[in-house]
C-alpha cells in the first residue's frame, strides 16, 4: 500500500506482457551488435545463442514458478526477497535501478543519434532532450499506455524479422547470393574459424544481448492475473526468442560469407542491400530507433517501480511510494529520470571512455540478477540438475565477463556494487532503530 492509500492497477494484459519480453531482448543486440557475435565466433555463433537461450530458459522457469507462489510480489525484488533474505532482496532492488537508469541513458543517446539520420541539423543534446521528455510524459500516464507503447515498439522489431526470415529463405531457395550454402558456411575457415576462443568470447556478447528478458518481473503488480500470465509468458517468450535470433542468423550466415560482413555495420542492412531494397539505411534507422526507444521506455518503467517497491520496504525514502491519480509512481518516476538526463549529457558529450566504463555496470548488474533467481529457484525447491548446470553456466560466464572486460569498467561496476552493499548496513541500523 502506497502512501496515498491506492494500489498499482492490474491494466496490462497478456499481450502487452508477452511483447515485453520479446522487445525488452529483441533489440540493437540482434540487429546490430549480432555482427559482433558473428565476427567472433564465425558460422559457429549459433551454438552460443543456442545454450545462452537454454540457460535463459532456466532462469524464465525460475522467475515464473516463484510467481506462482508469491501472488503478492509486484517486482524481481519481491519474488527474491522472501526467500534468499532482505540483503539479497536490497541488493537486487538498487542494482537493477542502477542497470536501467545506465540503459536509459545509453539508449536515450542512440535515440539522438538515429534520428540526427533525418535531422542532421539539429545538435545531439536537442534530440536526447526531447527524446527524454516525450518518454517521460509517456510514462506518468496510465500503465495501459505503457503496455501499448511497448507493444508498437516490440511488433515494428518483429515484423522485421519476420520479413527478413521470408525474404532470407527466399533469396537461399533461389541461390541468389551467388554462392552456395555450404560455401559460405564452411568455405572460409569451417564452422569454427576461431575455435573455441571465438565461441567463448561470442558466448559474452549472446548473454548481454538477452539482457532485458527478465523484465516481465518487473510487472507482477500491474498485470492482469499474474500467476496464468507470467508463466505463460516466460514459457512462450523463450522460444520465440531463440526463434528471432537463431533463424535470421542462420539465414544471414547462408546468404553471405562470415568474413565479409563486418562490424561496422548491421549485417541485416548487408543483407537488405543485397535483396536490393531501397533505402535500407533509412529503414535499419528506424527500427533501431524503434529497438532503443522500446528500451528507454523499459527503462523508465523499470526504474519507477523498483524504486517505489524499495520505498514500500522501507528501504527507500516514503515518498517515492506515493501514486499519481493514475496509480504511476510519479515521484519515483520523476527522481529516476533525473539521472537519465545526467546520463545523457555525460554520453553526448563526454570525452574518451568515461561513459563506456560506467556502461559496463549494467552486464554486470543483471548477470547477477539472473544468478540470484536462479538460487532462489535452487533454495526453493532444492538441487536439481537443469538448475545447478545453469547456475555454474552463469557464473562461468560472470568470471569470463571480468576476465575480458577492460579493467577500468570491471573497477568501476564493482565500486558500485560495493556502495549498494555497504548502503545496506545503514539502511538496516536505521529500521532497527525505527
Amino acid at each position: 500500500m502506497s502512501q496515498s492509500g491506492s494500489k498499482l492497477q492490474r491494466s496490462l494484459k497478456s499481450r502487452h506482457i508477452l511483447m515485453m519480453a520479446l522487445g525488452g531482448a529483441i533489440g540493437a543486440g540482434i540487429f546490430k551488435g549480432s555482427s559482433s557475435s558473428i565476427d567472433l565466433a564465425g558460422p559457429g555463433v549459433v551454438f552460443p545463442y543456442l545454450v545462452g537461450g537454454l540457460i535463459l530458459l532456466v532462469v524464465m522457469r525460475s522467475l515464473a514458478l516463484m510467481a506462482v507462489k508469491n501472488d503478492k510480489a509486484t517486482t524481481l525484488k519481491d519474488l527474491i526477497e522472501p526467500i534468499l533474505g532482505p540483503f539479497a532482496g536490497y541488493v537486487v532492488g538498487w542494482i537493477y535501478w542502477l542497470d536501467w537508469v545506465l540503459v536509459m541513458a545509453a539508449e536515450t543517446a542512440a535515440a539522438s543519434s538515429f534520428l540526427q539520420f533525418w535531422f542532421p541539423g539539429v545538435p545531439l543534446w536537442t534530440l536526447a532532450l526531447i527524446v527524454s521528455i516525450v518518454m517521460t510524459l509517456l510514462n506518468l500516464l496510465q500503465v495501459r499506455i505503457y503496455g501499448e507503447t511497448e507493444y508498437w515498439l516490440a511488433a515494428v522489431k518483429i515484423v522485421t524479422l519476420i520479413l527478413f526470415v521470408v525474404f532470407g529463405i527466399i533469396l537461399i531457395i533461389t541461390r541468389f547470393s551467388g554462392h552456395t550454402v555450404a560455401h559460405n558456411l564452411v568455405g572460409h575457415g569451417g564452422l569454427f574459424p576461431h575455435g573455441l576462443a571465438g565461441l567463448v568470447s561470442a558466448m559474452l556478447v549472446v548473454m548481454f544481448s538477452f539482457g532485458g528478458i527478465e523484465m516481465v518481473g518487473m510487472t507482477l503488480g500491474e498485470t492482469d492475473g499474474p500467476a496464468k500470465v507470467i508463466p505463460k509468458a516466460a514459457r512462450s517468450v523463450i522460444f520465440r526468442i531463440l526463434l528471432f535470433y537463431i533463424l535470421p542468423i542462420a539465414i544471414i550466415l547462408c546468404l553471405v560469407p562470415w568474413n565479409g560482413l563486418g562490424t561496422a555495420q548491421s549485417p541485416f542492412v548487408t543483407v537488405f542491400q543485397q535483396i536490393g531494397i531501397p533505402y535500407v539505411g533509412g529503414v535499419m534507422n528506424f527500427v533501431l530507433l524503434t529497438a532503443v526507444l522500446s528500451a528507454v521506455n523499459s527503462g523508465m518503467y523499470a526504474t519507477s517501480r523498483m524504486l517505489y517497491t524499495q520505498a514500500l520496504d522501507g528501504q527507500a525514502p516514503g515518498g517515492f511510494a506515493k501514486l499519481s491519480r493514475w496509480h504511476v509512481p510519479v515521484r519515483a518516476l520523476m527522481f529516476s529520470t533525473i539521472f537519465l538526463y545526467v546520463g545523457v549529457i555525460v554520453a553526448v558529450f563526454a570525452k574518451g571512455n568515461t561513459f563506456g566504463d560506467l556502461m559496463v555496470i549494467p552486464g554486470y548488474t543483471v548477470m547477477i540478477v539472473w544468478m540470484l533467481l536462479v538460487l532462489a529457484r535452487i533454495k526453493q525447491e532444492g538441487i536439481r540438475p537443469t538448475t545447478i548446470v545453469s547456475l555454474l553456466a552463469l557464473l562461468a560466464i560472470f568470471i569470463g565477463v571480468i576476465i575480458t572486460t577492460p579493467a577500468a569498467g570491471t573497477i568501476v561496476s564493482f565500486i558500485a556494487i560495493a556502495i549498494i552493499v555497504i548502503s545496506f548496513l545503514f539502511v538496516k541500523r536505521g529500521q532497527l532503530e525505527a
